[in-house]
Order: C-alpha cells, then structure tokens, then sequence
C-alpha cells in the first residue's frame, strides 16, 4: 500500500460536523441572515470591488495560482477551516482568531501533489452556498451553465453579503475566490460583479489527462478504504474524482452523455479527453462571442506559470488591478520554486496518444497548448 493512499482518511469529528451541518443547511442559513443583522453598519460599509475568480477544470493548477494570489494584501478568500461552518463566516472567523494558541503546521494535502496546506490554505469552500441555492447544479442530467439570462434573487443578496462579512472580518478591500466549477458560470458572475476578473487556467491536455486519471484512482483507492471518503467529498462540493465523479453537463447534452459512456465503461482517457475538449472548447467560443466576458478573462497556461512564473504572475496581477510593489517578495519565492511535476510521467500508447490529439488537437491549438515533445 503506497503513502498516499494509506494516509488519506476523513477524520471523524470532521465527518461528523460536516453532515450535521448539511443535514441542517437551512437553519445555517439564516443563522447567516442573522449574523449579518447583528452587523448592520459596519456590513453597509463595506463594497464587493473587482473580485477575483480563479477557475479551470481539476489539476490545470488553480490551487496553487489561488495559493500565490491569497498572499497579496488586497485580498483575503476562504479557508479550509471555513469548512463546514461555511454560512457564518464573521463569527467563525472572529472566533478562530481569538482563540488560536498555536500556528499550525504545514502537511501535504490529500491530493500528494507536494502543495503543503494548513488550516489557513485557500480552499473553494464556497462551493457549499452555490449547492445550497441551487440544488441541482451538479446534476448531470441537465445543463448546468448559469449566463447573464440565470436569475436567484435569493442566492444573489445572500452571497454577496457573505462575501462582505468576509471581508469585514479578514480587513481585505477585494474578494478571491478558487471554485472550479465557476467556469460554468462566467457570464452568471459577470452580471453580479461588472468589475469581476477572471483568471481561468489551462494546462497541455496529456499531462492534464495523466494527472486528472492518477488523482481519480488514488481517490478511488483511498474511498474503499475508508467510506467517509465519497460523503465527505460530496459534502465540500468537490465531484472531480472518486465514487462520486460527476461530469459538468456544459451544454452538448449529446457529449455529456458520450463522455459519462466512457467512465462507465472504462475507456478513461477517452472520457477525460472529451470532457478537456468539451469544458474549453465551449469556453473558446463563448469567449469569441462575447467581447465584455473576454476582456473579464485572462486565459493562463499552466505551463506558462511553472515555466516563466515572474512573467505570468505579474501579467496576472495587471489582469486584476493588483498592486505589484507590495507583491515582489512572494514574486521572487514563487517564481524560484515553481516546477512542473517530476513525481510522475504520462505512459500513454500511442493509441491513446492519438486519441487525445485527435480529441483535443484544434483546441488546444486554439489556447496555445502545444504537447510535450521528446
């Protein structure tokens, strides 16, 4: 049994917490109803101004570009520790900050893909209020795009006073955000946030594939070996790999259904190579048609940040109006650390090989990701 596998387990207080929490969403709810009352002024100060998304589909780096981006001043996002208490997030938050005794300690996350992570670590918690008010978002069976035309009154006013309270709380001026799943929903944010940035990563589609299949077997092992697993992830909002993978219904009904054909019969590269291609070359066209959300996004290659890092994150700060001089330590830290990984390598046939160009070739063109050569 490898490390990795050994080691990933659910623990039970957590596991515990988490399903009373969703058992009991609604009355969460308006326990955040009634902690931003009990704020009243101090909320009514405070502007959502120019937040920023960082979104891609699993394993194309938005950990770590959100990991970077959470040490600029301007801004603060969630936590892991904002998890599952995600609806109180000035309580919480005030609460942890009184009462910490001790700085924690740096581990590995679950993914053993040598991003370390405390209880502090960005993490796209915020997953569970989209669930919450829109229950079937994650439902294959439909689309699940959300554009200009998407209306919830309810959702809109109680997110955006979450996200105040949680600048509030943090004394940050702007919001980030990590939630992959926002890439279905560009256009949805664009209307809540005119002034929003996007950073949406993408990464050479056959080491994508590679890392994207290797995580979802190493969830896949890990969740036979301790049954919190599959729950837990559901619970957080994270679909991407394990029992419970779900594939994001962008709009091609007809290809969305192909490629569940291919998980469930076990042609996975097939699967992941279709749903790379479906995922961003949807994105390419809703960019080509719609001149506001294309100036809102900047396209980053993942390649590009581990390979010329203080190039990408500083055209990536221009992106977003973020200030640079205030920035050049975590610049020159990042920049001298930042690697492709070295801990595994595609083995691909040549069959496979072929079936990913032939899947992802005109797209990947389209974004400037060229495959690895010899």
């Amino acid at each position: 049994m490898s490390r990795e596998d050994r080691d990933l387990r659910v623990p039970l207080g957590l596991y515990l917490q988490t399903r009373l929490v969703a058992a009991t969403a609604r009355l969460w709810e308006r326990l955040g109803d009634i902690e931003s009352t009990v704020l009243g002024g101090h909320l009514e100060e405070v502007r959502v101004s120019r937040p920023v998304y960082v979104c891609g589909l699993a394993r194309s780096g938005t950990t770590i570009t959100t990991e970077i981006l959470s040490h600029h001043p301007a801004l603060t996002c969630h936590r892991y520790a904002d998890f599952p208490f995600v609806y109180i997030p000035y309580w919480r938050n005030w609460v942890a900050e009184r009462s910490r005794l001790y700085e924690p300690t740096a581990v590995e996350r679950a993914h053993r893909d040598r991003i370390m992570m405390t209880p502090d670590s960005p993490e796209a918690v915020e997953e569970v209020l989209w669930m919450h008010f829109f229950p079937r978002l994650h439902d294959a069976a439909e689309s699940n795009m959300l554009d200009r035309t998407s209306s919830n009154p309810r959702f809109e006013a109680y997110y955006g006073e979450h996200i105040r309270k949680l600048l509030l709380v943090r004394r940050r001026s702007r919001y980030l955000a990590k939630g992959n799943y926002n890439l279905t929903r560009l256009e949805y944010l664009l209307r809540l946030f005119p002034d929003a940035r996007f950073v949406v990563l993408i990464r050479e589609p056959v080491c994508h594939i590679a890392s994207l299949m290797k995580q979802h077997e190493h969830f896949m092992q890990a969740a036979r070996r301790d049954a919190r697993i599959a729950g837990q992830l559901a619970a957080s909002g994270h679909f991407e790999f394990g029992p419970g993978r779900t594939c994001i219904h962008y709009g091609d009904e007809v290809e969305v259904r192909h490629i569940e054909a291919c998980w469930r019969e076990g042609r996975e590269v097939e699967g992941w190579a279709r749903y790379w291609n479906g995922l961003y070359g949807r994105l390419a066209a809703r960019l080509a048609g719609d001149a506001d959300l294309a100036e809102a996004v900047m396209m980053v290659r993942y390649e590009a940040l581990c390979g010329d890092s203080e190039g990408t994150l500083r055209a990536i700060l221009g992106h977003c109006g973020l200030d640079e001089a205030s920035f050049q330590a975590e610049i020159a830290r990042y920049s001298a650390t930042l690697t492709l990984p070295d801990y595994y390598r595609p083995t691909f046939t040549e069959a496979e090989l072929s079936t990913i160009d032939a899947l992802t070739g005109e797209t990947a063109a389209r974004f400037g990701c060229a495959a690895p050569q010899d």
